[in-house]
């Protein structure tokens, strides 16, 4: 059942995310739950669920946005428009305190956050985050946002052919960390090769390679179990094992698979289409 709904008048919403709570905190009895969206003005809206309003709103952009996430704490946002310009704003001053163009001119496809330990790959900071645009580029950022450290970890540039389309007509550049394997992230997108693609942060070269069988339109990956959703443009979602196995592979879609999901029990998939949303139990996941 719909349970809530909050409208913007003149704006498409091109993305959103829940807020994280603290790990090892349990939800209070009446603690609010806000949902962070990005709107094609460029502002970014913060709604409280629990009270039914809009709580914030911020203009770190002047184009569309096209990805936004929150911190793995939830102290700040990270937002990324359409002309690759990535901010990163704290929601409880409405201020942002970091610009990054290292994307400029490309759409940023993706922004992700994990945990990371002091020590981790020799680097300070209380994070990793990375970025991927539509130009197949990729970057990995160490962040402290207490001692206002953002520096960049790893670059990576993907090659593919040339090709007439714009960028537009091809498939989405997409990264995600491993959460099974630490140091590691796959990418998928438009390339020399229909594959996903393992890359080691500690060794800065791709590990292993997975052949798909066209170009994937979305990803994710289990938080629970060594397996990934792929969707593709042919109505297909397919489970990967990894590193290795036989996939499996569903129809039920009625057009692009453009969204996965996973929940974060891993338990739960959710896969989107034109116009379906559909929700899949993973059984011994």
């Amino acid at each position: 059942e719909l349970v809530v709904q909050f409208q913007v008048l003149n704006q498409s919403c091109q993305c959103l995310a829940w807020k994280p709570r603290p790990v090892g905190v349990w939800p209070c009895p009446g603690e609010s739950q806000h949902v962070v969206a990005g709107y094609s003005d460029g502002t970014v809206r913060v709604f409280s669920v629990s009270r039914t309003e809009m709580e914030l709103k911020m203009h770190p952009h002047a184009a569309a946005l096209t990805a936004i996430t929150y911190s793995t704490d939830g102290e700040m946002i990270l937002s990324g428009g359409k002309d690759g310009i990535v901010a990163i704003s704290s929601p409880r001053t409405g201020m942002t305190i970091h610009v990054l163009a290292d994307h400029r001119g490309s759409p940023i496809t993706v922004l992700q956050c994990t945990r990371k330990q002091y020590h981790d790959l020799g680097m300070e900071g209380g994070e990793l985050w990375l970025a991927s645009s539509s130009d197949r580029r990729v970057s990995v950022w160490a962040s402290d946002w207490l001692q206002d450290k953002c520096e960049l970890l790893d670059w990576l540039s993907f090659p593919a052919p040339a090709g007439p389309e714009g960028l537009d007509s091809l498939p989405p550049s997409l990264a995600a960390f491993c959460p099974w394997e630490h140091g590691v992230l796959v990418y998928v997108g438009f390339g020399l090769q229909k594959e996903a693609l393992f890359y080691s942060l500690r060794k800065k070269q791709v590990l292993r390679k997975i052949s798909l069988p066209a170009f994937a339109t979305s990803l994710s990956l289990s938080p629970s179990a060594p397996f990934m959703a792929i969707g593709f443009s042919d109505r297909l979602l397919r489970l990967q094992p990894c590193p290795a196995g036989d996939p499996q592979d569903y129809a039920g879609h009625d057009d692009t698979v453009h969204l996965c999901r996973f929940a974060p029990s891993g338990r739960r998939l959710l896969t989107a289409s034109h116009s379906a949303v559909l929700v899949w139990e993973l059984t011994g996941a």
